[in-house]
């Protein structure tokens, strides 16, 4: 396993108990892999440096994990399809 560096950035327009739903729903992508979180940082809604599907501001979601090849691969391949996930990104720290 391999420590990385993720993000996403949930759509604006939801409520608070969605977005807990969200964030959950994404660790436990890597909770069933195999994979553990050793961080999550909530910065919450900020205002987006560019517009995105007509989106000025979103929730964003920092984290670090120390993930298997398949957790990677489920997490992205999982934030591409989601509507409520408007960007992601994870690298290798």
């Amino acid at each position: 396993m391999k420590l990385y560096k993720g993000m996403y950035i949930i759509r604006p327009d939801l409520t608070e108990d969605q977005y807990k739903v969200v964030i959950e729903e994404i660790s436990k992508i890597f909770t069933d892999n195999g994979s553990t979180i050793t961080k999550l940082d909530v910065w919450g809604m900020r205002d987006l440096a560019y517009e995105i599907n007509d989106f000025r501001k979103g929730y964003y979601v920092v984290f670090l994990v120390d993930a298997t090849p398949a957790a990677v691969a489920e997490y992205d391949r999982l934030a591409n399809i989601r509507e409520d996930i408007i960007r992601h990104i994870i690298v290798k720290e």
